[in-house]
């Protein structure tokens, strides 16, 4: 086998088309390594072009441990070498296949195909969830990435042991018209020469559209696969603003991945001779403009006239939040990627986007520029980790109602066997839910504590559900989590034992509900509560408990509530990606779930009290109240008498709420927890504030549309009022009738 050679022929392919290869080097890891070496030797590839991503760093080049690859996002190689001996990442498959330019090579170093799917790696181990090991870990992913491999065009598979070539990958295509330069703008706001630098139509459109950028209270969102120019189109933006004085600041996730936004930026205003000073990451013109760069979490001491958020879909929606504040923003935001926040942007934060004083224009990038189209690599890619899975087309659905589905089992065996069902499946928890990447594929093929539920409408998914085992842990694993250990995809049980001290909580048998997603196209019909309610019909007899962990948001927790769930657990950090608070409910099923639901739905109604007026001083006020009310516990104020003629004398007389702010707050959990007292929205966020979670009165009276600060304190008494009529023991009603009766008789006099 001369491997030198075909890696030649295959290489000059990839050059001639401006596509991309894939050769895969299969067998003994040693040997796999020095064919790997011998490829790169006789390859016009430079080292500084070349990045090896494995455990130790075999080659001299640039050297990304495994779980660090989205330091590649929003850059280029020429080669990349990835060894998944130790472990096939599909988050790291899908972020090295993107970073290599056209004309490039991927390079994998693996173990022999025959036996590779059978083979036990790190990854496995990390879906191996107690109380299963890793050889309960199904090889369905691998299967598919080898079978894949072992038909696509483009590919081609040597193997290392048998000094073979399985597949050369050559696909001899016909010779490529060459792509012509796209037309101009005739009147151009931005200058000519940034459009000169456009390759492609889609991104001359891109560079009309952030035009706008020139005006205030303007935001544009550039959308597209990997690999279309968007980071370069806001390069030419950003350029074009800093040569008429205007201040850029673009932020991203990681400072290198906008190398190719500045270089183009820099490229721009030389060309122009606008260029003054020309740093790493901060550029200023002769006109006084910069483009500069700042990581997310120092936006809140940044004023600056543009912003420029750069790989969007990567920055927690919590740090996006406050892009809002800038008159001028652009987003350029990965479509269909493997960032490591997911689909946080499209899901969670696009909403708030268009909801804001922002006019917002959108414009999507289609025509690849790092590489031609079709490129055979970004295909595959597209197909192994389903990059492009999407939900069942709206009009095969759209008549689905709770009654029109049947509820369905879909087993790991099942969904691997049938393409169509997968994709459906896996495409409606793309569409739906932030988090979903290609790891959660695997996961969803060979996990071996996950199942899969789904209602489906004339053969097509309408509402899938994901759900994971956890607890039925044994005394010794359970025992070390009381004693700070940590254990995988138990969460609930972790939680429960090891931060709130519930040596118990891990010994019965529960079912997370990871994700459920409806198709948006029939949405509010009730699909999702038919299929939690066939889920719980299902798994009554098998587990104690139902569970759930999502970012608290009012309309969530209603959901929530709704369907049987009560909080048990606030968390007092936000989440990363989310930017929200987590909440945690369980359903018990069974005496030992009722149990620990019980015994956690209790303590967290009484140590919310003091969560709010400290680590989570800053929940939203219709978050607070909405997770009060999907608490279900026997909630007392056990306030003492002179407290109870305090908090009357407050409500219908002179006290003050000031002189003992703590005597309130037992009255307002219980109010809030029972239900049984209306109030309006704003008397209740009133309590939230000012009460529970001790703000200022000038700023409670702000936020809540109060005309002083003194009617705000009235608004307090008045919703006090209600309270202690149904709270209050007989001090508090001797204090009310002092005041309530003393008014009466004035009145009458009058």
């Amino acid at each position: 086998m001369n491997l030198p050679a075909v890696a030649a022929s295959l290489f000059e392919e990839a050059r001639a088309t401006n596509e991309r290869r894939l050769l895969v080097l299969s067998g003994d890891r040693e040997t796999g390594r020095e064919a790997a070496r011998a490829v790169l030797e006789a390859l016009p590839i430079g080292v500084s072009e070349t990045t090896l991503v494995g455990p130790d760093p075999f080659l001299r080049c640039e050297h990304v441990d495994p779980k660090r690859t989205v330091e590649l996002l929003g850059r280029t190689r020429r080669a990349i070498v990835y060894d998944a001996h130790d472990a096939l990442i599909p988050n790291a498959l899908g972020r090295l296949a993107g970073a290599v330019d056209g004309g490039g090579l991927l390079l994998l170093v693996v173990p022999s195909l025959d036996s590779w799917p059978d083979r036990r790696d790190g990854f496995d181990e990390g879906l191996a969830v107690p109380p299963f090991d890793v050889e309960d870990v199904g090889n369905r992913f691998r299967e598919r990435v080898v079978a894949l491999l072992r038909v696509h065009p483009g590919v081609a598979i040597a193997d290392v042991d048998a000094g073979e070539f399985e597949r050369d990958g050559l696909t001899h295509p016909a010779p490529r018209i060459e792509r012509g330069s796209p037309a101009l703008p005739t009147d151009p706001e931005f200058p000519p020469e940034a459009y000169e630098r456009c390759l492609t139509a889609d991104q001359v459109e891109a560079l009309e559209a952030l035009e706008s950028l020139r005006e205030g209270g303007r935001a544009v969102v550039i959308e597209s696969d990997r690999g279309r120019g968007k980071s370069s189109a806001a390069g030419l933006a950003a350029g074009s603003l800093a040569a008429r004085g205007a201040d850029v600041l673009v932020t991203a996730p990681e400072a290198r991945s906008t190398d190719e936004l500045f270089a183009r930026a820099r490229e721009l205003l030389a060309g122009l001779d606008a260029l003054s000073v020309d740093e790493t990451r901060s550029l200023e013109t002769r006109e006084g403009g910069r483009v500069r760069f700042a990581l997310p979490a120092a936006l809140d001491a940044e004023r600056p006239e543009v912003l420029v958020v750069d790989e969007a879909a990567a920055i927690p929606v919590r740090l996006l939040e406050r892009t809002l504040s800038v008159g001028r923003v652009a987003y350029t935001t990965t479509v269909r990627g493997y960032e490591g926040a997911g689909r946080g942007f499209s899901v969670r934060f696009r909403d708030r986007l268009d909801e804001s004083d922002l006019r917002v224009t959108t414009y999507r990038l289609d025509e690849p520029i790092r590489y031609a189209p079709g490129d055979p690599v970004e295909v595959w890619t597209f197909r192994a980790l389903l990059l492009d899975a999407a939900p069942p087309v709206a009009g095969v659905i759209a008549d689905a109602d709770p009654g029109s589905v049947a509820y369905r089992r879909l087993p790991q065996e099942g969904l691997a066997a049938d393409e169509r069902l997968l994709r459906e499946a896996f495409g409606l928890l793309v569409a739906a839910h932030y988090r979903t990447e290609p790891n959660d594929l695997a996961r969803l093929l060979d996990a071996p504590n996950v199942a899969v539920r789904a209602l489906i409408h004339d053969g097509h998914v309408a509402c899938v559900a994901l759900l994971a085992r956890e607890g039925g842990l044994p005394r010794e694993t359970r025992c070390d989590l009381y004693d700070g250990g940590r254990i995988r995809g138990n969460m609930i049980p972790d939680l429960l034992t090891s931060q709130l001290r519930d040596e118990r909580a891990g010994e019965p048998v529960g079912s997370r509900v990871l994700r459920i997603a409806t198709h948006d196209a029939v949405r509010s019909r009730g699909l999702g509560s038919r299929l939690l309610n066939d889920v719980r019909g299902e798994f009554a007899n098998e587990v104690d408990w139902l569970g759930v962990g999502y970012g608290a948001t009012p309309e969530l927790l209603e959901f929530w509530d709704a369907n049987g769930y009560s909080t048990i657990h606030l968390s007092t950090t936000r989440n990363d990606a989310s930017g929200e608070y987590s909440a945690i409910m369980l359903s018990p099923t069974g005496e030992a779930g009722r149990e620990l639901h019980q015994r956690h739905a209790e303590w967290f109604a009484e140590r919310l009290e003091g969560m709010l007026s400290d680590p989570l001083d800053d929940v939203g006020p219709d978050v607070v109240r909405a997770v009060l009310a999907a608490t279900d516990a026997s909630v007392s104020a056990g306030l003492s008498d002179r407290a109870w003629r305090h908090v009357a004398s407050a409500a219908y007389g002179p006290g003050a709420f000031d002189a003992a702010p703590g005597s309130f707050r037992p009255v307002v959990v219980a109010g809030l927890v029972d239900g049984d007292v209306a109030l309006d929205d704003r008397l209740e966020r009133l309590l939230v504030r000012k009460v529970l979670q001790g703000r200022p009165w000038n700023e409670v009276a702000s936020e809540l549309g109060f005309v002083s600060t003194r009617m705000c304190m009235r608004g307090l008494g008045e919703a006090f009022e209600p309270l202690v009529d149904r709270y209050g023991n007989e001090s508090a009603m001797a204090e009310k009738r002092r005041f309530v009766d003393a008014g009466d008789e004035a009145d009458g006099d009058d």
